[in-house]
């Protein structure tokens, strides 16, 4: 028989779990559009060797499972000296791996820009840092918004491999929970429900700052 009120006494566990999952999604997304901004742009603009080896980096991510790059970060980097936490581990593993999509997902933007709006930029005497930022990235993130925040979404979703190395996020404490009361249905439905309504909450304020960003291309045209 149900009981979901056996899974009172550990509140506090799953709001613990809940706050360092949000807390990863939160670094991971900012980092990791961050990285892809660099790198896609690195890989639009760049020279032979600097597109090939963000190229090479793109595809080994996007082409290996990210349990098994987490594992790498957290088990492998310690036997070249390299000593991490497992929440610094799982961060890392999830920057990496959105900065390697959304690599993809922004570049797709750059490559759309007309090239008539780069020629009228510098036409108008701006400088190539201008032309870049206002010119082709804006409207390029503009393009690619909506895939670019799935993909967030996709990653805060993954985020719960990290429990695999202890890190206490909120499918380790539902882990925790069903070890300790043995209610496992319980646990992981409620869990996921927490998870469904993250990535909802998550949508929506994704919308709300699409709208604030470009406000001004929108009242434009």
């Amino acid at each position: 028989m149900l009981s979901f009120g056996d899974l009172l006494p550990y509140t506090d566990v799953l709001l613990n779990g809940l706050l360092i999952t949000i807390e990863l999604t939160v670094y991971a997304t900012l980092g990791g559009v961050a990285i892809g901004t660099a790198c896609a742009a690195g890989r639009h603009y760049g020279g032979l060797w600097l597109r090939a080896l963000i190229g090479a980096y793109v595809e080994l991510i996007r082409n290996t499972p990210f349990i098994v790059q987490l594992f790498f970060i957290f088990f492998g980097l310690p036997a070249v000296g390299i000593m991490l936490s497992a929440w610094q581990a799982g961060l890392l593993a999830m920057l990496i791996n959105l900065g390697a999509y959304s690599t993809e997902i922004i570049r797709a933007g750059l490559a759309v820009t007309p090239k008539g709006q780069i020629e009228a930029a510098r036409v108008l005497g701006m400088s190539p840092r201008q032309t870049f930022f206002r010119v082709v990235l804006i409207p390029a993130f503009e393009k690619i918004y909506p895939a670019l925040t799935s993909q967030c979404i996709i990653v805060m979703l993954g985020s719960a491999v990290v429990s695999q190395i202890s890190v206490m996020d909120l499918t380790y404490a539902a882990n925790l929970i069903q070890s300790r009361n043995f209610r496992s249905f319980e646990a992981y439905l409620v869990t996921a429900l927490i998870y469904l309504c993250f990535a909802v909450l998550m949508r929506q304020a994704f919308n709300q700052l699409g709208r604030y960003l470009f406000r001004h291309r929108r009242d434009a045209s």
